[in-house]
């Protein structure tokens, strides 16, 4: 059996609010663009930035993020690359590249709009609990 590999990780901004829809199987999706910036010098020793737009799709989010996957805010992505190819109305092929987002992979990174954690049902990420015990703070390393 051959091994392979298909893991995409993204740290960006989001280009627009995300849309959520459901399927007709009753399936909640989520998508929306995510901008990538690579920087670079030219021959002529000129920075050059190279912006890559990447479409994102989401299944099953908790409602948490209807609220944050706002336009502008920094998010990190993990998935997969999907190629898909469809039919337009005029009967044309139309081919279809998008990051399929893991379950777990889509992180909030920045807090440019913290109304979204004031709101009465809706409930941030918690905060990692400090499990350590007196015992162990008075160790020498």
């Amino acid at each position: 059996m051959a091994f392979s590999l298909n893991k995409v990780m993204l740290i960006g901004n989001l280009g627009q609010d995300a849309e959520h829809r459901f399927t007709t199987n009753n399936t909640e999706v989520t998508s929306f663009s995510v901008a990538t910036t690579y920087g670079y010098k030219n021959r002529d020793g000129n920075w050059v930035n190279e912006t890559t737009w990447h479409n994102v799709v989401a299944f099953g989010l908790s409602d948490f993020y209807k609220n944050v996957l706002k336009k502008g805010r920094k998010v990190y992505v993990e998935g997969r690359i999907s190629k898909r190819d469809y039919e337009n109305k005029d009967g044309q092929k139309v081919y279809v590249t998008e990051i399929i987002a893991d379950r777990n992979g889509i992180i909030p990174l920045d807090s440019r709009d913290d109304s979204y954690q004031s709101s009465p049902d809706v409930s941030a990420p918690a905060e990692p609990m400090d499990t350590a015990s007196p015992e162990e703070d008075d160790l020498p390393f």
